[in-house]
């Protein structure tokens, strides 16, 4: 099997997980196209990510360790103080590994690490929308006309987002711009709302369970999060407005997406 490019191995790393920035996750994108080490390694490190999250890898304890456990715990609390020549969780250790427990609790905890490690794409999206924030970040084409952003994403991405004109309904178009989550390209459509800036990622639906139509999240970091999806295409609006000002942001954007 042909390796990796030593010097893009840690890229590809950040790639999985979601921390590259828009230019450097689109350039390695064009080097995979090209690169059969890179994009081999690539997959497999998706495949690893991919398999590691199935819930079916956390397998919990049995009941009756975990009553074992807490009988041993509460006895111990009971006991006095006495100079221990081990600690007391050597004989809890010892009861889990009765009747294979010990490998169904790594697995847990190897699964409860791996998610806690790894970013969910809600976090992804508001860490690009508050970097989006620096200084020549926001936008890579800056015009408030509908007919110039939506045909800039031509070629760039695999998709064609809705871009409506929302100005009349308090939400002026300001542009747009590639970004990256999820380990993908992603379009970024900017909107104002007076002082404050509304990231709407958009990219292709990807099955994971159902859900509603529209859905809000709970406000991540102190930034509003609204989610939905139509048309094969999820939607994830970012601000720092208030929710309410969000729910009327997507309300007027399917509006008009649809007319």
């Amino acid at each position: 099997m042909t390796s990796p490019c030593p010097d893009r191995e840690d890229l590809l790393q950040a790639l999985v997980d979601g921390e590259l920035d828009a230019a450097n996750a689109v350039a390695l994108e064009a080097h995979l196209k090209t690169c059969a080490g890179c994009a081999a390694h690539h997959r497999t490190l998706l495949a690893v990510r991919d398999r590691m999250a199935e819930a079916e890898l956390a397998t919990p304890a049995p009941a009756h360790l975990r009553q074992r456990i807490e009988a041993m715990i509460e006895a111990e609390g009971r006991r006095p103080a006495p100079v221990r020549k081990r600690p007391w969780w050597a004989g809890v250790a010892a009861a889990w590994t009765t009747a294979g427990a010990m490998a169904a609790v790594a697995a847990s905890l190897m699964v409860v690490e791996l998610n806690a490690a790894t970013s969910t794409l809600e976090t992804q999206l508001v860490a690009n929308h508050v970097r989006s924030m620096q200084v020549g970040h926001l936008i890579d084409v800056a015009t408030s006309d509908r007919h110039v952003v939506r045909p800039w994403f031509n070629g760039k991405i695999d998709f064609a987002p809705p871009v409506p004109e929302l100005a009349d309904q308090g939400f002026p178009l300001a542009g747009g711009r590639l970004d990256y989550a999820d380990g993908r390209t992603v379009a970024a459509i900017v909107y104002r709302r007076r002082a404050h800036a509304i990231n709407l990622f958009v990219m292709p639906h990807r099955d994971a369970g159902w859900t509603p139509p529209w859905s809000r999240s709970h406000p991540a970091g102190g930034y509003s999060v609204v989610r939905w999806s139509r048309g094969g295409l999820d939607y994830w609006a970012v601000s720092d407005v208030e929710g309410g000002e969000l729910d009327e942001f997507r309300r007027a954007f399917e509006a008009k997406a649809a007319s």
